[in-house]
C-alpha cells in the first residue's frame, strides 16, 4: 500500500494578465505555496484501475466516476505502456471547489504514487503530460513547493526557498465557481488588463521582505468572488482584525481566505478565536511553504 498526501495549494498572489487570444484562456501570474494539510491518498499497485472516496468532505467531491484522480491515472495509462495501476483510496478533508486546488492537488498525488510504483522519476515528460491533461492547476501540485505559476498553470519557476509561513485558512462554506468568476472579469480574447506588475519574489527572503513583497500583491479575482458570494468580505474582515494578523487574502477563485503571521502561536490563537465565533466555518492553522 502506497499513501501521499494532497496539500492545499494557496495562491499567495493571483494576477490576471489578460485573455490569450488563441484558446481563450486567461494569462495568470501566481505565487503558489502549499499546507502540510490536505486529503490523503493509497494506492493498492496491481489490478484494474479504481477509486473510492470517503471521508468529511467526500459528498461534495461528486460521483468518484469523474473524480479527476481517475482522470490522470487514466492519462498517465496512455503514455505509458503496460502501467501498472491500482485500487485509489482518497480521504477528503478538504472543502470542495473551494479556491485551493483541492481536486487538483488529489490527481498529482495519484500521479505521485504511479510513478513510484512503476519507478517512474517525477520529471518524466510523460507524467507532466498526463498532469496538464488534467487540469490546469495539476502540473504545480506535483511537487508541491512554493513557487511561481504562469500561463494558464503550464509555465512553472523554480522552487522559492521561503521562509515557513503560519497562516490561517477559512473557508466559510460557500462554493465558488471558478468559470463565474473569470466571466466577471470580462476579458475578450486577446484583451489585457494592465492592473500591474506582480512583485518581485526571490529565493530565500527573509519573513519582512517577503511580507512586503506580498502587500504589494493582489488577488484579481477577490472583487469578483465577494459579489458572487458577499461572505467573503466577512471571513477576510475577520482574518484582518486577528491580532497579528500580516496580511489577508483570498486564494485563488474562493472562497477559502488566508491569513499570514509571524509565529505559528499566533496563527494557533487566531484560529482558535475565529473558530469559536463562527463555529459553521471551516477553520485550520497551517505553515506554508
Amino acid at each position: 500500500m502506497l499513501t501521499t498526501r494532497a496539500p492545499a495549494k494557496i495562491n499567495l498572489t493571483l494576477h490576471v494578465l489578460g485573455r490569450r487570444s488563441d484558446d481563450g484562456y486567461h494569462e495568470l501570474e501566481s505565487l503558489v505555496a502549499f499546507t502540510g494539510c490536505g486529503d490523503l491518498l493509497t494506492l493498492a499497485p496491481g489490478g484494474e484501475l479504481a477509486l473510492s472516496v470517503e471521508g468529511p468532505t467526500a459528498a461534495a467531491a461528486g460521483s468518484p466516476a469523474d473524480n479527476l484522480v481517475l482522470r490522470a491515472a487514466r492519462n498517465l495509462a496512455e503514455r505509458v505502456s503496460g502501467l501498472r495501476l491500482g485500487a485509489f483510496r482518497l480521504t477528503k478533508l478538504l472543502p470542495v471547489a473551494a479556491g485551493i486546488g483541492g481536486g487538483s492537488s488529489d490527481a498529482a498525488a495519484a500521479l505521485r504514487l504511479l510513478a513510484r510504483a512503476n519507478d517512474l522519476a517525477l520529471d518524466d515528460a510523460r507524467l507532466q503530460a498526463a498532469g496538464r491533461a488534467a487540469g490546469a492547476d495539476v502540473p504545480v501540485c506535483l511537487a508541491p513547493r512554493a513557487r511561481m505559476m504562469r500561463g494558464a498553470g503550464e509555465t512553472l519557476g523554480g522552487e522559492l526557498a521561503l521562509p515557513p509561513l503560519p497562516a490561517v485558512l477559512v473557508n466559510p462554506g460557500v462554493a465558488v465557481a471558478t468559470s463565474a468568476a473569470f466571466a466577471r472579469l470580462r476579458l475578450a480574447p486577446g484583451e489585457r488588463t494592465n492592473f500591474g506588475p506582480h512583485p518581485n519574489i526571490a529565493p530565500a527572503m527573509m519573513p519582512e521582505a517577503l511580507w512586503s513583497a506580498l502587500r504589494m500583491g493582489r488577488n484579481d479575482m477577490e472583487r469578483s468572488a465577494c459579489i458572487d458570494a458577499p461572505v467573503v468580505v466577512d471571513v477576510l474582515a475577520a482574518l484582518a482584525a486577528a491580532e497579528g494578523c500580516k496580511l489577508a487574502r483570498m486564494s485563488g477563485s474562493g472562497a477559502t481566505c488566508f491569513a499570514l503571521f509571524a509565529t505559528r502561536r499566533a496563527a494557533s490563537r487566531a484560529a482558535a478565536l475565529i473558530r469559536g465565533r463562527r463555529p459553521s466555518w471551516w477553520v485550520k492553522a497551517a505553515v506554508l511553504r
